[in-house]
């Protein structure tokens, strides 16, 4: 066969195997309707104007309790938060200590304009896992709070309670909510945030 032969072959038999795509593509296309929804879901919208009080240069307190009446461990770190994906995200990146060792952390938050939530999930250095957590944010305190579930060495896939409140524009706190050996809700951690300024 020569080249030119080749040559024609090759794009003939492209061009056949290309032709189901084009026309599942063309069957497949949005209708103007599908399109407006489409629009205002991928659009951020008022549910995101709550996170943007987190965004910005932060130095941060931790206190992280093993239990109910133990002596919290503290450390201190900094932490950079910052829109991403055109204003659809807002993402955490954590540095600073955690039981004498070095941590790093990062955070992705956003609200789901389809499902009306709020939706986070943590990862860091002391962990192979990813926190995940879906909420609901209250305008008159100011509070987001969030369930969701984290795995554990011990005890397996285990539940948590997250709540953000935001003090004003340079403060906020997060504390986390984690069942003690007797299942009784107690506090696990608390993150004071301060801008810096």
């Amino acid at each position: 066969m020569t080249l030119k032969k080749k040559q024609w072959l090759l794009i003939l038999t492209v061009g056949f195997m290309s032709a189901p795509v084009f026309a599942a593509e063309k069957k497949a296309a949005m209708s103007p309707e599908m399109m407006q929804k489409w629009a205002a879901y991928s659009t951020p919208s008022e549910g995101h104007k709550a996170l943007e009080p987190l965004v910005g240069s932060w130095s941060h307190t931790m206190k992280f309790w093993m239990a109910p009446d133990s002596k919290p461990e503290i450390s201190t770190g900094t932490t950079e938060s910052k829109w991403i994906l055109g204003g659809r995200f807002v993402e955490a990146m954590v540095t600073g200590t955690s039981m004498g060792q070095p941590f790093e952390g990062r955070g992705i938050s956003g609200f789901d304009n389809e499902k009306k939530q709020y939706t986070s999930i943590w990862i860091d250095n002391m962990a192979t896992g990813m926190m995940i957590s879906n909420g609901t944010y209250d305008t008159a305190s100011k509070k987001l709070t969030e369930n969701g579930t984290a795995s554990c060495p011990f005890e397996g896939t285990k539940n948590f309670r997250g709540v953000t409140k935001i003090t004003d524009n340079n403060t906020h706190t997060y504390e986390m909510y984690g069942p003690a050996p007797d299942g009784k809700e107690f506090k696990m951690m608390e993150i004071k945030y301060t801008r810096n300024k």
